[in-house]
């Protein structure tokens, strides 16, 4: 019989209670990250107590992108999930990040609305496009599909507003287009009078994440970052031994039902071991570089970077 994951979660709090001396010696992290529907085995990880099975002490700070590499630099935390581009255009740019474990890959849960008489990218030449400030996950996707259609982002007016009332606003009949993400942009599927989705990471794939954390705090923490993409994985085998009951405690974290967070969730691929073991074979250098050369252009960066191997360390998914 499948064992639930109240049950589980029961188990590992009870361990964890008979533990005093793990407990005693338990690294505090903080990590930034959002209500991104990618994120959420993070937030599982922590209800079920899969952090403190792994010795960590772990805080989720819900920080908006654009402000997370602040938080990183000022040491409010210590760890960051976010987007690929994203933590190249944060070492670039002066805040050093390292990644250690993927997250999430979107398989359209990345998109941009439009209104239903807009045909192609060319018909948003000189359109208002409501998007999230420049170097969030949001400006990547527009700027990212833009150039793969012949344009950049200086052929639209932006204005810039976060993901979630991005999306409302363009439902309610406001700005020609929206660049939004799930859980959000399901809010534009179940709108189909205000608009459509022109396109996205299924017809143009480039949103995928990845938590990293501080080069310091990793030499000086190895097997904290070890427990953390370990607590991670565990998450994402509860997901499949109780995915009712995990899908309701990760829904609950951004205000959906358990099953309004299942169908965000499907616009997405969480990514296990095997998965991380491979996309840091080779895939993820591979975009950083084709990645830094849309943020060059679209101005997220000034140069391109020197050195694409200190961002990443694949030593904490083995």
């Amino acid at each position: 019989m499948r064992t639930s994951l109240v049950k589980t979660a029961a188990l590992l709090a009870c361990t964890a209670a008979l533990s005093t001396a793990a407990q005693a010696q338990e690294t505090k992290i903080a990590l930034g990250m959002s209500g991104w529907t990618g994120f959420a085995p993070l937030t599982l990880a922590d209800k079920a107590g899969l952090f403190k099975k792994h010795g960590l002490d772990v805080e989720l700070k819900m920080i908006p992108q654009k402000d997370r590499h602040l938080a990183l630099a000022s040491k409010a935390i210590q760890c960051a999930a976010t987007t690929v581009e994203t933590h190249v255009a944060w070492n670039t740019n002066g805040v050093p990040i390292v990644q250690i474990f993927q997250l999430d890959k979107s398989y359209g849960a990345d998109g941009i609305a439009v209104r239903n008489d807009v045909k192609s990218f060319a018909d948003l030449k000189g359109k208002t496009v409501a998007v999230d400030a420049p170097g969030t996950a949001s400006y990547f996707t527009l700027a990212w599909l833009l150039s793969k259609n012949g344009m950049s982002v200086k052929d639209v007016k932006t204005l810039t507003l976060a993901p979630q009332p991005a999306a409302q606003s363009f439902v309610t009949g406001q700005n020609d287009a929206a660049v939004t993400y799930e859980p959000y942009l399901s809010t534009v599927r179940a709108n189909p009078a205000a608009g459509k989705i022109l396109a996205t990471t299924l017809d143009f794939p480039h949103i995928m994440d990845t938590v990293g954390c501080a080069p310091e705090w990793l030499k000086a923490n190895p097997k904290a970052a070890k427990a953390l993409a370990d607590a991670y994985f565990e998450a994402l085998e509860l997901i499949k031994a109780d995915p009712t009951k995990s899908n309701e405690i990760m829904g609950a974290a951004v205000k959906q039902s358990g099953e309004a967070f299942a169908k965000s969730s499907a616009f997405l691929r969480w990514q296990d071991k095997a998965a991380n073991q491979k996309f840091f074979a080779g895939e993820l250098q591979a975009f950083m570089k084709d990645a830094a050369a849309i943020l060059l252009e679209a101005g997220v960066i000034r140069k391109m970077p020197d050195n694409f191997d200190v961002m990443y360390d694949n030593s904490f998914i083995k």
